[in-house]
Order: C-alpha cells, then sequence, then structure tokens
C-alpha cells in the first residue's frame, strides 16, 4: 500500500471513535467512585491520535511498511489515565483486565523496569471494537498509566525529544534521569501518607457535596 493511496481520513476514523469511546468509558469508572464516595484510582483521562506525518515518521524510522502499520504501531491511537498513587496504576491495571469490551494483547511495566531514560509509566495495548458502517472493525490502542509526577516528567521529555530530534545532550539527559528519579522518590513518599490524603480528600467532598445541596 502506497501513501497516496490510503485516505487517511477514512483510516483514522476508526481510531478517533475509539479513543473517544474509551475517554468516556474511563471518566465513567472514575463517576462511579465519586458516587459511591470512595477514593477514584482514576484521577485524568486524555486521549489522541497520532497525525499522519507523526505515524509515517514512526514507519520510517522502524522499518514498516505502510501494509502493516495496523498491525505493528500499537500507539495510533492513545488513551493516558493519571493517578496519585502508584498502586492507582496497578489497581487500574486489574479493572482493564476484568473489562470484556476489549482484549489485552500486551502489557508493558516500565515502573518496575523504567527505561534508561528515567521514564516511568505502565502500558497495556488492547484490541479495541469499533462499529463502523461496514461492520466491527478492530484497532490497536495504547493506554498509559502513570501517576502525576511520572506524567509530568513524560510531558518534558518528550518536549526536549522533540526539540533535539531525539538526541537529547548528555548533560540534559543526566538531568532528566536525576529529575526521574526525584519524581519517583516523590511517589514513594506520598504513598507513605496515602490514608491521611484520601481521608483529607473525602472531608473535602463531603464538604462539598453539603455545600452544594445548599445552595441548590
Amino acid at each position: 500500500m502506497m501513501e497516496e493511496n490510503i485516505n487517511w481520513s477514512t483510516f483514522l476514523a476508526p481510531y478517533h471513535q475509539a479513543v473517544d469511546e474509551l475517554k468516556v468509558k474511563l471518566r465513567g469508572m472514575r463517576k462511579q467512585y465519586e458516587i459511591e464516595a470512595k477514593h477514584s484510582p482514576i484521577e485524568l483521562v486524555t486521549g489522541r491520535v497520532k497525525s499522519t506525518s507523526s505515524i509515517l515518521d514512526k514507519a520510517n524510522r522502524k522499518g514498516i511498511p505502510l501494509s502493516e502499520i495496523e498491525e505493528r504501531i500499537q500507539d495510533i491511537g492513545g488513551v493516558r489515565i493519571v493517578c496519585q498513587f502508584v498502586d492507582d496504576i496497578y489497581t487500574i491495571v486489574e479493572l482493564l483486565r476484568a473489562r470484556h469490551d476489549f482484549e489485552i494483547i500486551e502489557e508493558k511495566d516500565y515502573i518496575k523496569d523504567e527505561k534508561s531514560s528515567g521514564y516511568r509509566s505502565y502500558h497495556v495495548v488492547i484490541h479495541y471494537p469499533v462499529a463502523t458502517i461496514h461492520g466491527e472493525k478492530f484497532v490497536l490502542v495504547e493506554i498509559q498509566i502513570r501517576t502525576l509526577a511520572m506524567n509530568f516528567w513524560a510531558i518534558n521529555e518528550h518536549s526536549l525529544n522533540y526539540k533535539y530530534s531525539g538526541e537529547i545532550p548528555k548533560e540534559i539527559q543526566t538531568r532528566l534521569q536525576r529529575a526521574a528519579e526525584a519524581a519517583f522518590q516523590l511517589d514513594e513518599e506520598m504513598a507513605k501518607i496515602k490514608d491521611e490524603v484520601q481521608e483529607a480528600q473525602w472531608i473535602f467532598h463531603q464538604y462539598k457535596s453539603k455545600s452544594h445541596k445548599k445552595g441548590g
């Protein structure tokens, strides 16, 4: 399949649909925790579909023929779940494993086995069914799960990679690795006061609920 033979709008439409549906479902899970006045492991859900140029760059970099990008590029569609605590990440993984509306085909734990750059996150690659006018179509979507601290680090590292075209100067790499360790230490310390934080958030949630009822 040559690039000029791909109708990119048609090609990417199922990915946009999959990402939109997953965002709604995952935010719905977060809402259920709120309704039951429980700590939600899900703090924030975002999603995106790679641009055509980004897909072509990755295919070229990895030597993937255009006829194989659907099967071999796993993150054309991407969803990110951000949470407060490291424990929440593994709770979310269990929640995803228990679902029946998609199939998990791969998991990568970059928290227990972080990348050399310092990157930490948990990746779950799923086969997601999309209902189209031509029938059901399965697309690959990558779900990234990370803490707020991991996400802050990863966003900045991504920006630097873009600026330096993947060739970040050694000095900055060293500082990034130190920052990654600092971010992980922050997560470790917050884990030690997790119960206190959750109790404080519950009290605040109750206060907001009462205030809303009085105002309404």
